[in-house]
């Protein structure tokens, strides 16, 4: 196990030999130890072969970097790389369980996560976020009307403008890329981030949304209780105000009706761009992490409908999730509603 830890002898001369590498569970992109250099705890991360690895590693090491700048902190520090091994030697630290109220302390070490950005011309070398495409909204129409749900006719022209606003919003938020439960450290000293092989630069309102949307990109699909997720979102503003100075820009609205589209939203990574997957679901379900796919659906579906009842740009497109969630529970009575404790 010792011979098989990848620290070269340059990382070893950099930060000492190692002693008691043990692995731990990860993701099946990456291969993660803990171990001891020069008596400091580490862990060591090692991103495995595949067609993205080298893409996902420069984003990772090009995150950590960046964000290295906020203080208090809000990831790891990282004390060494090696990119021909495609390693990472980070900060080890000790993760508690969260606090009663957690997603206060989240969304507020998100905003400053998202503000490491701020002010950046570009610098960092990290891509640009995509949202979502009338591709899409084609196949989010579709299953409305394979549901039986009639689409007003201002529907679609609403959910193209919504595609043209996400692709035109900008911002230069860090974000994580999966800000789920597991991706955040809750420490002694607050709130960490980790993992960022999917990190880009955008609206932090994209990563904001995962609260009320129910964590999109997530297999613990949560659902917040709506007074922790209005305290969230206050937090979140109030901490972007004073990293920034400047006010939080943007329509949340917009932000969760985006995930709503995303069919590759309901699956796991490995299974993401392969076929559509909102087409798959009047025929069946399937289960991912805490919540089968329709779940996940009709708690979107919901959210959007009711948020966009306030008027807006997305008062049709809002009816119709509406009478889509109508139609998945006359349907399918039997769907549950998503936890409301994360796992």
């Amino acid at each position: 196990m010792w011979s098989r830890l990848p620290v070269g002898e340059r990382l070893r001369a950099e930060l000492g030999p190692p002693r008691r590498a043990r692995r731990v569970g990860s993701s099946p992109r990456s291969r993660v130890w803990r171990a001891e250099l020069a008596g400091v705890p580490v862990v060591v991360k090692q991103l495995v072969d595949g067609p993205e690895a080298a893409g996902r590693y420069a984003r990772e090491v090009a995150a950590l970097r960046l964000a290295s700048t906020v203080e208090p902190p809000v990831v790891p520090r990282l004390l060494g790389t090696d990119p021909g091994e495609r390693v990472l030697v980070l900060e080890y630290m000790e993760h508690e369980a969260p606090r009663e109220g957690w997603p206060v302390e989240y969304a507020a070490a998100l905003a400053r996560l998202h503000a490491a950005a701020h002010g950046d011309a570009g610098v960092s070398g990290l891509p640009a976020w995509s949202g979502p495409t009338r591709d899409d909204v084609g196949s989010f129409l579709r299953l409305a009307r394979t549901l039986g749900v009639v689409v007003p006719g201002g529907a679609r022209a609403e959910a193209d403008a919504l595609v043209s606003r996400l692709a035109g919003a900008g911002g230069r938020a860090l974000l994580h890329g999966d800000p789920c439960p597991g991706n955040d450290m809750h420490t002694r000293d607050g709130v960490r981030f980790i993992d960022f092989e999917q990190a880009s630069l955008g609206d932090g309102l994209v990563e904001l949304a995962y609260l009320r949307i129910g964590f999109p990109t997530c297999w613990c699909a949560t659902a917040p209780a709506p007074e922790l997720l209005d305290a969230a979102e206050s937090a979140y503003r109030a901490a972007w105000r004073a990293a920034t100075g400047t006010e939080v820009h943007g329509d949340l609205t917009d932000a969760c009706a985006g995930w709503l589209l995303r069919g590759d939203a309901l699956v796991q990574r490995a299974r993401r761009g392969t076929v559509d997957h909102l087409a798959e679901l009047p025929e069946r379900d399937w289960e991912w992490g805490t919540a089968t796919a329709r779940q996940r659906l009709l708690h979107r579906l919901g959210t959007v409908g009711r948020m966009a009842a306030d008027g807006g740009e997305l008062t049709e497109f809002g009816r119709l999730a509406t009478a889509m969630s109508g139609a998945l529970v006359e349907r399918w009575p039997a769907l549950r509603p998503l936890p409301s404790v994360r796992p």
